[in-house]
């Protein structure tokens, strides 16, 4: 898939014919984002079936199609990436479980509501096996967790984002698709504003597994991410 990685696919469920690739090392950000468009061309013309790739990349910031220039503070920290996926900045890294979703559309029926709907359903139960309760928000894209350890902000509980998403289609294939925090790096946040969120002012904030005192490894999260998806899509 990405020729400075190791691509293995993963023994997929009998329950479960999507094809699972486990890239090992950090995978190059532009070569990855290269291959995964070729890869949804070829789902589209029914020559490969459909794919979810694991992996991390290097530390690296994207700007989605909502992002703004002044919401990128350290322009100069890490690479920064203009994609074509939803969203504004976040940032990518070591310890963060990238999951790229390449599902034909075609086939699972046209409606991306429903997709970004089962995206935050795969991620919620993907949290509950190690306990943590994810929810959605209104008005605010990922999926969040509620932190009651903190002190609180304007009278209100502050909620950190756990795990971003992003789609975007072509000819109705995904590509692009979620970031879960396990153990990152949360400080490389603050050279951008990680998805509008203004934290000081909004008691809104970024977290992780680590981060809420879960020591999941990547390979806990993938298991629990492999068997979370066959009861969200089947």
């Amino acid at each position: 898939m990405v020729k400075s990685s190791i691509d293995r696919q993963i023994q997929p469920r009998r329950d479960n014919p999507v094809e699972w690739h486990l890239i090992d090392n950090l995978a190059p950000y532009e070569s990855t984002l290269q291959k995964m468009e070729e890869t949804v061309g070829q789902i589209h013309k029914a020559q490969r079936n459909e794919q979810i790739w694991l992996l991390e990349h290097p530390p690296l910031y994207t700007a989605g199609t909502s992002a703004r220039t002044d919401d990128l503070l350290t322009p100069a920290r890490f690479p920064v990436y203009l994609v074509g996926r939803g969203g504004q900045y976040t940032y990518h890294g070591p310890g963060q479980r990238i999951c790229y979703v390449l599902l034909d559309l075609n086939k699972r029926g046209k409606d991306v509501r429903k997709l970004v709907h089962d995206l935050e359903r795969w991620i919620i139960k993907t949290l509950g096996a190690f306990g943590v309760k994810g929810e959605i928000r209104e008005g605010l894209v990922g999926v969040w967790v509620a932190r009651p350890d903190k002190p609180k902000v304007n009278g209100q509980v502050c909620q950190d984002k756990i795990a971003a998403i992003g789609i975007r289609l072509r000819r109705w294939v995904s590509f692009h698709g979620l970031s879960l925090n396990v153990n990152p790096t949360l400080e490389h946040y603050s050279g951008i504003v990680p998805c509008g969120i203004a934290s000081k002012q909004s008691g809104l904030g970024i977290t992780s597994l680590h981060d809420l005192g879960i020591n999941a490894s990547i390979q806990d999260v993938d298991e629990a991410l492999q068997k979370a998806f066959v009861e969200v899509f089947g």
